[in-house]
């Protein structure tokens, strides 16, 4: 029976079982917590270090001996120490021919040598075989129990049996190798502990960007503009009014981009008459960051009601009610009830809800525990469908929130147009673009090349 280990120790343990002996070369914390886990899991832990009288902290149950004595008490070494100190694995050639070496190490930044630190080790030792695994698993992973993605540990190597027994040992430690090959794929595992959210940078940057001309736009509008002007004071503005007109505006262009790829990837193939051509790197990058571009619009459109529900409880928005209410007491008037305003006003906020919880809809559905419960054709209704809902839906609470206004030259400022002005530009290109892609003449050709036609075929 193959044994799996729990995060917790194990209530029993069958003696009669003969326990697989691991080394672990080096003492410090992964080292320690990763002879831990595995004497949890059954297995039996011999370290090696320099000093095997002075070391202390190590898990109970675990002896520890000197590098040479260590390592001929089992045929598969992990070696938990930093690369630079691997020089003294040159005086154990003969000790280490033949077993299987573990390379767990990480640099200090990405390309910080040459080749990889695993292909260094097998440099060094060329008789053993080396194997690269668990650099993608922290010390307090393995101490509190890994969960999702940190669950995954990355193997790769030469040789396929020495490969096979360090998956076995990651299996039986409640992990999921992932195969990447040969020793050669080492160095680009070694990057991914060193990248910090690649896939989160373009959405980021992107987003921030926007936030600040969209800034530097409004204070243009809604401060300078006045004080030149009129000699008022808006800078209050810069703290709520401003950045509610921000997020928004942001949050609809993002969602835009995350559809635009799409649109030019369905236009590209109906240029070329095939789908058998590489789109650029520029826009395979954009399509795989489209789901952090989703979520990044998300979250902007989550500030702009939570900026929303708090108009109301404003100074300046209670000093004007309440100005305007005593200026109509003292001159006996009322504003006459408008039909068309308090259906645009409905309409407005009724248009940003239904948005709203579709937005939140797709957020859901683009988390791992929810998208891996329904199929394909399930996700890609949700994501495509309601998702070009979502953005027909926000689009028009914007063209609604314009009303009347939308394209009045009063409404201009230094020939400026308002800032949501400048936010349905993208969108609506987008849904132009997407209508004509829907028509049947044009979805019907998209449809069979997408099927594999191709256009100059001579078959």
């Amino acid at each position: 029976m193959e044994k799996t280990c729990i995060d917790a120790l194990p209530l029993t343990v069958n003696s009669s079982e003969k326990q697989e002996t691991v080394c672990i070369f080096g003492t410090g914390d992964f080292g320690r917590s990763l002879g831990l886990k595995m004497l949890q899991c059954g297995y039996s832990v011999v370290f090696g270090s320099r000093n095997p009288q002075k070391t202390t902290l190590l898990p109970s149950g675990a002896e520890v001996l000197s590098y040479s004595e260590a390592a001929k008490k089992s045929d598969i070494i992990i070696i938990a120490i930093h690369r630079e100190h691997y020089d003294f694995l040159t005086e154990l050639t003969e000790v280490l021919n033949g077993k299987i070496l573990v390379d767990i190490s990480n640099n200090l930044k990405i390309n910080q040598y040459p080749e990889s630190n695993a292909e260094y080790l097998a440099h060094l030792v060329p008789g053993a075989h080396v194997v690269k695994a668990f650099n993608t698993i922290s010390a307090w992973a393995l101490q509190s129990g890994a969960l999702d993605a940190s669950r995954q540990v990355f193997v790769c190597g030469n040789d396929s049996k020495a490969k096979q027994r360090v998956m076995d040992i990651v299996r039986n430690l409640g992990l999921t190798p992932m195969d990447q090959g040969s020793l050669m794929a080492a160095k680009e595992i070694e990057k991914y502990p060193l990248q910090l959210f690649p896939m989160w940078r373009f959405p980021f940057y992107l987003s921030a960007v926007l936030c600040v001309f969209l800034f530097f736009y409004c204070v243009i509008r809604d401060v300078i503009y006045p004080y030149v002007y009129e000699k008022k004071d808006n800078t209050f503005r810069m703290a709520i009014s401003i950045p509610n007109r921000i997020f928004p505006i942001t949050a609809l262009t993002l969602l835009a981009l995350v559809y635009l790829p799409g649109v030019i990837a369905a236009i590209l193939q109906l240029y070329r008459g095939t789908k058998y051509r590489r789109f650029p790197d520029w826009l395979d990058h954009w399509m795989l960051c489209r789901k952090q571009l989703g979520l990044v619009a998300l979250g902007f459109a989550f500030l702009h009601v939570l900026y929303t529900l708090v108009i109301p409880i404003r100074y300046y928005v209670r000093w004007r009610l309440g100005n305007l209410t005593v200026t109509q007491a003292i001159l006996k008037k009322e504003n006459p009830f408008s039909t068309s305003s308090a259906w645009l006003s409905d309409s407005y906020v009724a248009l940003g809800i239904l948005g709203f919880f579709l937005f939140v809809l797709l957020g859901i559905t683009s988390l791992p525990s929810v998208s891996n419960a329904v199929n394909w054709r399930e996700f890609r209704f949700v994501q495509s469908k309601l998702g070009y809902l979502t953005l027909i839906l926000c689009t028009a609470h914007t063209l609604v929130y314009g009303g009347k206004r939308f394209l009045s030259p009063s409404n201009l400022r230094w020939y400026l147009p308002a800032a949501y002005v400048l936010g349905l530009i993208i969108p609506c290109t987008v849904l132009v673009i997407k209508f004509v892609l829907i028509m049947p003449c044009v979805d019907n050709t998209l449809t069979r090349i997408r099927q594999g036609w191709e256009r100059n075929s001579k078959h």
